[in-house]
């Protein structure tokens, strides 16, 4: 398989560097996001054999002011991939989010839910899923959540820093989700690939999150017991931690379609957040 990556430096993009270093990846000074027809351009001039969109605009805050900007990446670009891809009748994959549903209830939300973003990030990449479809090419969007890694900014990392530097801190108690290992993802995504380029029967709209599903305040519990740290976590609701963009609070995933359809099932966090760890600490190290 002739695999091209869209991203670089991305918590995912990092990892499927690792698992496929004979890939193609593109960063953003060869393939602009804001920049839909040169995506588009690099996928006729490569002709890969299957395309995983890595990239995206993931500032959930910011976008509340720039969501002309957060629509062109995360909608207008992987719409332009998604077309390219069906020109070539190749398979693409495509990254979306538990923030195209708005969050209500206790359920988790099937692939198949109504959407109702909450907020301009939502809206866009729901915008990209759409143009996905309308592409009608052979595809999987592939809808996570709370991604975390040893690379750049997230929840864990950002967990482990303050709960070095504090005794006590307040985390939100009210959003339940599945926090979900960016090398997880990127296993899946490489999986998907290849099952679509054998039967395209299987494109569609999936879900993949970690497992079990758990409050940003109970995930910070776990990180700091794994990790060491004495720090002290003190229950909080969203409302006492206002941010321009409005959090779902039930970002649960309901996994089974993803399961049924490649055989992928839903990881355990609690050994991701083991490794992820491990190598935050080989890196200070």
């Amino acid at each position: 398989m002739s695999l091209l990556v869209f991203g670089k430096t991305g918590q995912v993009a990092r990892e499927l560097q690792r698992l496929a270093p004979g890939a193609i990846f593109l960063g953003r000074d060869e393939a602009d996001l804001s920049d839909p027809a040169a995506c588009a351009a690099a996928i006729d001039k490569i002709r890969p054999t299957a395309v995983i969109n890595a990239a995206a605009y993931t500032a959930v805050d910011a976008a509340e002011s720039e969501e002309p900007l957060a629509t062109r990446i995360n909608g207008d670009a992987p719409g332009a991939m998604a077309r390219a891809c069906a020109r070539l009748g190749c398979p693409f994959v495509h990254i979306s989010t538990d923030y195209v549903f708005d969050g209500y209830g206790t359920t988790p939300w099937p692939a198949d839910a109504p959407t109702g973003p909450l907020g301009a990030y939502g809206r866009s990449k729901l915008s990209g899923e759409q143009a996905v479809r309308a592409a009608g090419g052979v595809h999987a969007i592939l809808r996570t959540s709370w991604v975390v890694s040893a690379h750049g900014r997230n929840f864990v990392k950002t967990m482990l820093r303050l709960g070095a530097e504090r005794e006590k801190l307040t985390i939100v108690a009210d959003q339940v989700g599945g926090p979900t290992p960016a090398g997880d993802i990127a296993e899946a995504c490489l999986a998907m690939a290849g099952q679509l380029a054998k039967d395209p029967s299987k494109s569609g709209t999936y879900h993949f999150s970690g497992a079990p599903d758990v409050s940003w305040a109970d995930f910070a519990r776990a990180i700091f017991a794994r990790a060491g740290l004495a720090c002290e976590v003190e229950d909080i609701p969203t409302s006492a931690y206002p941010t321009p963009a409005a959090r779902p609070a039930n970002s649960r995933l309901d996994c089974s379609a993803t399961l049924s359809a490649f055989g992928i099932a839903r990881p355990d966090w609690r050994n991701g957040l083991s490794t992820i760890i491990k190598d935050i600490e080989d890196q200070a190290s």
